[in-house]
């Protein structure tokens, strides 16, 4: 049975850092391929377009079989792995609601503003609405690890801390000050064996 992996990836993408980053905690070996956002969707690699639903990364080939939409890879690799889900049902429906909340929050607000903020071309005002809803979103992850609790659904990490995370390592890029908590729980996820910063992978 084919059980390779390829992953198809940007790595200025906190999307496609989510999946290189369970890759890499899962010690699951995989083939990377960049793939170029600034090029226009026609003209990226014939492969990619081809198996990639929406023409975004990441896109992981898995077993020759296409997956798209980081999250839902999330999942996918833990249910495989056997890693970072959650032991039981209650836990793992937990996962899935942060894994909601971070789609329509983190990976929208943080993400977006630190994009305009580097590669310019966004409207002042949107980023005012960007940098708000950013600051709410750091401010409710500071309250729910307010307890101390080494990860955000208690001792063990799951794919919500790992889609969580992502974009918060490239918080000084978007000129978001991350408080007391949230930085623990960012440093406790990089002392996991196999954590990489985003720009310590090659690309």
């Amino acid at each position: 049975m084919n059980d390779s992996f390829r992953l198809y990836g940007y790595r200025e993408s906190g999307h496609a850092y989510k999946i290189r980053l369970m890759l890499n905690l899962a010690q699951l070996p995989h083939d990377y391929e960049e793939i170029d956002l600034s090029l226009p969707r026609s003209e990226r690699p014939a492969a990619f377009r081809e198996l990639a639903r929406f023409g975004e990364v990441p896109l992981l080939v898995h077993g020759g079989r296409p997956y798209v939409q980081s999250n839902s890879i999330l999942l996918h690799l833990a249910a495989h792995s056997g890693a970072f889900e959650g032991e039981a049902p209650g836990r793992i429906e937990r996962v899935r609601e942060w894994l909601f909340w971070e789609a329509n929050r983190i990976g929208f607000s943080l993400g977006n503003l630190r994009y305009g903020l580097k590669f310019g071309g966004a409207d002042a005002s949107v980023l005012a609405m960007l940098r708000e809803r950013c600051e709410d979103d750091v401010a409710t992850l500071e309250e729910e690890l307010s307890d101390r609790r080494p990860f955000i659904l208690g001792t063990t990490p799951t794919v919500a801390d790992i889609s969580l995370c992502a974009y918060l390592y490239w918080a000084d890029q978007a000129k978001v000050a991350l408080p007391p908590a949230v930085q623990r729980w960012l440093g406790r996820i990089a002392a996991l064996p196999g954590w990489r910063h985003p720009y310590d992978f090659d690309a």
